[in-house]
């Protein structure tokens, strides 16, 4: 799977476009590597027009096994360490997948695609999560698997790069071609000037603020229609989301919201209550086999096709990318053009 093919770069500096969370943990590793590094973001400290924005933050491996290829768990479950070396009070309170009674093929599915879990009885379930006492007769938990807020994690990424002697320059609308050094091109959509293939899946997602519902960890719902996750954040907010959509424009659809909202409410009646903060989307961008590709030609290299993974895959791939240029290594299942 890995090979050396060439001589290390050097100290040659490096540039980095886009601040997302790709290209922030990027940045972090080289400059922590001791190389002069300078992230360059188009947008502002706000960061809006980043897909990185509107993401979950879930770190679940084993639970993307169900419908990902085996690349995504192998680079998931490394990533695992690393944001456990890198920021270790990363909740890693496991995930659990719940399902209704008439939903229990799908359910057995689940269990059967994916590893790493217990089977919880409802005792058990309410020993977990006490809020979802009686709601659930049992359920999956994985208890390796983690979540970050992103909105709160990606400025402590940069900020992390700042204290590692790096730059980071907000408003710096880069072009890989007018950058010095080795450039290594972050941009997700926006680098379709180079990458051909590259498409955008619209994932949505809404924010609901409630003191009446307290978890601990993403909760799953399994459904053949909306298949749902909700993730805690902080000030008694939720994230809703799990809708993958092939289409380019913004904004969340009247049906999105409906089946998102009702999932919730079939999760917890108390959503029903729970004051919506916020409706957002994003664009992920994905190659056509929805894997992640690491392509280099010359001093410019694209990190891109992270799909709906990318808080999962992010610090993974950017220790190959870092392997690369420091020692020549290659991860053929990754770049498999290098």
């Amino acid at each position: 799977m890995f090979q050396d093919t060439k001589a290390p770069r050097g100290e040659e500096s490096i540039s980095i476009i886009g601040a997302g969370i790709a290209g922030a943990w990027q940045a972090l590793l080289f400059a922590q590597a001791g190389r002069q590094v300078t992230l360059h973001e188009r947008s502002d400290a706000a960061m809006l027009q980043a897909t990185s924005h509107w993401a979950g933050g879930m770190l679940a491996p084993w639970c993307e096994a169900e419908v990902s290829e085996p690349v995504i768990v192998r680079l998931g479950l490394r990533s695992l360490d690393l944001w456990r070396q890198h920021f270790p009070k990363t909740p890693f309170n496991g995930s659990l997948v719940v399902a209704h009674p008439r939903d229990r093929a799908d359910f057995d599915r689940f269990a059967r695609m994916t590893s790493g879990h217990r089977r919880l009885d409802a005792a058990s379930m309410r020993d977990l999560e006490p809020a979802l006492e009686g709601r659930f007769r049992d359920g999956l938990f994985y208890p390796d698997e983690g979540h970050v807020e992103p909105r709160r994690v990606l400025p402590q990424l940069h900020a992390r790069l700042i204290e590692a002697g790096g730059k980071l320059q907000f408003n710096s609308d880069a072009n890989p071609d007018d950058c010095d050094g080795i450039v290594i091109d972050c941009r997700g959509l926006a680098a379709r000037d180079t990458q051909a293939g590259l498409r955008g899946v619209k994932g949505e997602m809404i924010i609901v603020e409630t003191n009446e519902i307290e978890f601990s960890r993403p909760i799953r719902l399994i459904h053949p229609r909306w298949p749902l996750y909700i993730i805690p954040r902080a000030d008694h907010q939720f994230m809703i989301g799990a809708t993958s959509i092939e289409a380019e424009d913004s904004g969340v659809s009247v049906r999105s919201a409906l089946e998102l909202l009702s999932a919730a409410y079939a999760v917890h009646p108390a959503f029903a209550e729970a004051r919506i903060v916020e409706f957002g989307s994003g664009l992920r961008p994905a190659f056509p086999d929805n894997l992640p590709r690491i392509a280099v030609e010359g001093d410019k290299i694209s990190v891109n096709g992270l799909y709906r993974h990318g808080f999962l895959l992010a610090p993974a791939l950017a220790e190959l990318t870092l392997g690369y240029i420091e020692r020549g290594v290659i991860d053929n299942e990754v770049m498999p053009c290098a």
